[in-house]
């Protein structure tokens, strides 16, 4: 098919041309004495990401899903209690590798479509009056409904009752697109991943954890091996890992901090929001559609999940989207098959790109009998971003 093809799932992301030409480089030796010049700046520079002064960050070949099991492991003991809320495929998954780990998850159901509520884990925590509860778990973007939570609600719960249980943070659709502040928030354990905010290919897993998890690793017990974030930091600190590093991706992600650091975080926060709005107003204004997010404050600002009308079906607006028009929609997943689409606004992006995945999308949905008016989920994006512009929020 001719013309470029038009990424718009909510990761991996599109990889900026300099992030690419940077990984295309010859096989190196990942024991050879630059590698420490390379890792270390690395490391430090994620902490000016996660806004980390007193914590460690590392990095592990893998998914976020790997730096899950990594923090989860590493701080925890086998039959320790862990809470969470499930509000979509991904917190789901989470809680659900806490029960196989071995664990025991209290899992706080939620509606899909909301976020994680604030009044539960309340609930939850200030009933636990011998601080059985070892860890508390967030997703602060859930990627399969277009949701977002409040962390920092989180910790000041956790705050407010003194209670000792780690704060662990699903970071991957969020950290380095919008707001995360590690340290002012009180966030034990972050976990993210490369190919979404941080604009590289998958296959690094990103953890920042604080003195209070390192502390925590002293006393647990749960064996781990490839997956051990101690063994992690103390060959990071030497400039090595344990095992073979993806160099490659190493040399990729040098150059996407390089980027981040020249826009400038609060700047790449605003431009979400910003490029995330206009998308909403395609959906809501435009096409007369409604999000999978019930509500303003549950919003995300990386990814919009749209609820095709009763009676549609998504799945066929995904194909044909992707075979007629090049353009890459994430699928509703789960709770959600079929009765959603999703829009990626996350990474390297701009308006006039998004305009090719709202326009897409609108051509897909209207060649599956969907009703929408021609142009005007574009008409109404390109309003809101006229009178709204760069730098306003």
């Amino acid at each position: 098919m001719s013309g470029s093809h038009f990424l718009f799932v909510p990761g991996p992301s599109n990889v900026p041309a300099a992030v690419q030409q940077a990984i295309h480089c010859p096989m190196e030796d990942h024991r050879n004495p630059t590698i420490p010049g390379l890792i270390q700046p690395l490391l430090e520079d994620l902490k000016k990401v996660l806004l980390t002064k007193n914590g460690k960050t590392i990095f592990f070949p893998s998914s976020g899903t790997g730096c899950w099991e990594a923090a989860l492991q590493s701080t925890l003991n086998i039959g320790d209690k862990v809470l969470g809320a499930s509000f979509g495929q991904f917190s789901m998954l989470w809680l659900d590798m806490c029960k196989r780990l071995q664990f025991e998850p209290i899992i706080m159901e939620e509606e899909w479509g909301t976020g994680a509520n604030l009044e539960n884990y309340h609930k939850h925590l200030s009933e636990d009056k011998n601080h059985s509860i070892k860890a508390v778990l967030v997703c602060q973007n859930e990627t399969a409904t277009g949701v977002k939570s409040d962390v920092l609600g989180v910790r000041k719960i956790l705050d407010d009752l003194n209670h000792p249980a780690l704060l662990m943070v699903d970071g991957v659709s969020s950290v380095a697109s919008y707001e995360f502040r590690m340290d002012d928030w009180g966030v034990d354990c972050v976990v993210s991943g490369s190919q979404k905010g941080f604009m590289m290919p998958a296959g690094l897993g990103i953890l920042g954890v604080s003195e209070k998890a390192i502390e925590a690793m002293k006393n647990s017990n749960y064996p781990t091996c490839y997956f051990d974030v101690a063994d992690m930091i103390e060959k990071t600190s030497g400039g090595f890992l344990p095992y073979t590093p993806p160099v490659n991706l190493l040399r990729g992600f040098r150059v996407a901090l390089d980027l981040i650091f020249e826009e400038g975080l609060e700047n790449i926060w605003k431009r979400h929001y910003r490029l995330a709005e206009g998308t909403r107003k395609a959906i809501t204004d435009g096409w007369g559609l409604e999000l999978c997010a019930k509500e303003e404050k549950w919003y995300s600002d990386t990814v919009s999940a749209i609820v095709v009308p009763e009676g549609c079906d998504a799945v066929p607006v995904i194909s044909t989207a992707f075979n007629k028009y090049n353009l890459a929609l994430g699928a509703g997943l789960a709770k959600v098959a079929g009765k959603v689409f999703r829009i990626g606004h996350l990474g390297d992006l701009n308006e006039c790109m998004l305009f090719g995945a709202i326009s897409g999308a609108e051509m897909a949905m209207i060649d599956n009998g969907i009703k929408v008016e021609p142009g005007s989920g574009a008409a109404a994006a390109s309003k809101y971003w006229t009178k709204n512009p760069v730098g306003d929020k």
